[in-house]
């Protein structure tokens, strides 16, 4: 029986993908240079460390990559603030409700910096439900390595076999599947770009998920 449940964060829970493409070339045409949109696609689900590490070898910056993730975080935040209208996807919320009143630990694992999880958090009140809140900026690597997940799962009340991932990027599922936990796809319609053929299944309505039927989908 399923006793913990992991979700991404960016494009799981809120619609943030987009902005973060937005205000990254924002930034990328500050630093004069050009990442096309299928090079940018592959950066989904790395951690900003990751991202920023391949654009300074690819662009040989000269930046510190700690002064680029905080430029970055910076244009987010300040765009995060502005966007009225962004919001948590449709019925994750309900979801994250129903699985919380029947006792599952709910736990985040995102490659997005702490600030940047909180402020997500902290807009939306999801704070009471999750139990722990994990960032990829703290490994050496980000997603497709496991680690993430195997330190969220560290977190869990129960066996890794008793865990569950939700998870919408190429990187995030490999990473799931790497880490030896069921993984679940959300697949948006605006999202077309990510590989989702590893994931144990797909689904593209939050409607079509509930407790009773995550509780022994991976039995």
């Amino acid at each position: 029986m399923v006793k913990t449940v992991i979700f991404d964060m960016d494009g799981v829970l809120v619609n943030s993908e987009p902005l973060h493409h937005e205000v990254s070339l924002v930034q990328f045409k500050n630093l004069d240079i050009e990442v096309t949109d299928d090079v940018f696609a592959t950066f989904t689900g790395n951690s900003n460390k990751m991202i920023y590490q391949k654009l300074k070898d690819r662009f040989a910056l000269q930046q510190e990559i700690g002064d680029l993730i905080a430029t970055k975080n910076k244009l987010f935040i300040e765009a995060f603030d502005k966007k009225e209208n962004l919001n948590l996807i449709p019925g994750v919320k309900e979801l994250i409700v129903d699985l919380y009143k029947n006792g599952v630990q709910l736990i985040v694992a995102s490659s997005s910096e702490m600030e940047i999880i909180n402020k997500v958090f902290e807009r939306f009140d999801l704070d009471p439900y999750f139990t722990h809140k994990v960032s990829g900026n703290d490994f050496p690597e980000s997603k497709p390595n496991p680690a993430i997940f195997v330190k969220a799962a560290s977190y869990s009340k129960a066996p890794i076999d008793e865990c569950v991932i939700i998870e919408d990027s190429t990187n995030g599922i490999k990473a799931a599947k790497a880490a030896g936990i069921f993984c679940i796809a959300y697949k948006s319609e605006e999202v077309d770009n990510q590989d989702q053929s590893l994931a144990d299944i797909i689904i593209y309505d939050y409607k079509d998920l509930d407790f009773e039927r995550i509780k022994n989908i991976n039995s």
